[in-house]
């Protein structure tokens, strides 16, 4: 990523709540972050944290029984929050688009895969006719299908996970967008396919220059595309930082109980778990939300919340405990 570059995407104050019995439940507050061009920023968390609500609030959609209660969302000095449906379908694959986490159910199973193609070029009034069929199979191509001719003319069950899913990435690249949303685009792939889509990804990315919001629970792939990876807990980001900065020296416990939560060789398989209970979103303190779950937590941590703090060159974490941190969580817990 080119450090002078622009800022693609600026999401400011995101707050998203879910009607419940009791009124309204925030499971996304107070979300802020930017993706430059050319870079790849990862959204981490367990499921039910709020990142995909956010992948879905980047292209101004509610999800069924939801609210956006405040925030900024700006794609090129719009804000996609507060404009009219009429004007985000204008929006949505021209200037931001979305890669869907199943691609089978993104494809209409009915029609050919090189004409769906071809409709976001024509509804985006890029191309007609032969040369929107001539540039559908040039982006076939782009995605890496050898034989375009042949996919242009397959139906989605034709053809494989992988398959598929480049044709979904054909799709939203087909405008040029400025900022691309991947909500867990691997997920249900097998390895060898996973790595070949993250490696398109990463050409795509370095050849266009086009900002990407990665959604995933899986820190393996977040390591292998991403620029900087922002980690979410409860609807809150809890850390901020660059990829390697963040695996190598994580300073929110949260952070570090998913790092040490990936399947490793050196484990065995009878060790305690690093990170225990699950989230309870109607048990949440006042304080911090991890407080519950946190080995390390102080009484004062699940009473007053720690906003993020700067603690270094592009890194932030939300934790009062930070700089004990630093030492390792070993030498945090012989500190209490």
């Amino acid at each position: 990523m080119n450090a002078g570059a622009r800022e693609a995407l600026t999401v400011s104050g995101l707050t998203v709540a879910y009607r419940s019995d009791a009124g309204w439940l925030p499971v996304v507050e107070e979300a802020s972050f930017t993706v430059r061009e050319g870079e790849v920023l990862g959204l981490a968390g367990e499921s039910g944290c709020g990142k995909t609500t956010v992948a879905y609030a980047m292209l101004g959609e509610r999800r069924p029984g939801s609210r956006i209660m405040a925030g900024t969302v700006l794609v090129e000095s719009q804000d996609v929050l507060a404009m009219p449906e009429r004007d985000l379908q204008l929006l949505r694959g021209a200037r931001i688009s979305m890669v869907p986490q199943n691609p089978a159910t993104s494809l209409t199973p009915t029609m050919i895969c090189g004409r769906q193609v071809m409709e976001v070029l024509e509804y985006h009034r890029i191309a007609a006719g032969t040369a929107a069929r001539r540039r559908a199979l040039e982006l076939l191509e782009e995605v890496g299908l050898r034989d375009a001719p042949g996919a242009f003319a397959k139906y989605p069950h034709q053809m494989s996970g992988g398959q598929q899913q480049r044709v979904v990435i054909a799709m939203a690249l087909a405008a040029r967008p400025r900022v691309v949303v991947l909500d867990e685009p691997t997920t249900g792939l097998d390895v060898t396919t996973q790595w070949r889509i993250l490696r398109l990804l990463r050409q795509l990315r370095d050849r266009f220059g086009t900002a990407m919001l990665y959604v995933s629970h899986d820190l393996a792939a977040l390591a292998q595309i991403c620029d900087r990876i922002a980690v979410m807990y409860a609807g809150r980001i809890v850390e901020v930082a660059a990829t390697r900065v963040l695996f190598a020296a994580p300073r929110h416990p949260y952070t570090r109980a998913l790092l040490a939560a990936v399947p490793s060789l050196d484990r065995p398989p009878e060790a305690e778990p690093a990170l225990k209970g699950s989230l309870r979103r109607d048990e949440l303190p006042p304080g911090c939300p991890f407080a519950p779950r946190c080995a390390f937590a102080l009484p004062a941590c699940a009473v007053t919340p720690q906003a993020l703090v700067a603690i270094g060159v592009g890194h932030e974490a939300a934790c009062w405990r930070w700089r004990e941190l630093d030492g390792g969580l070993r030498a945090l817990a012989h500190a209490d």
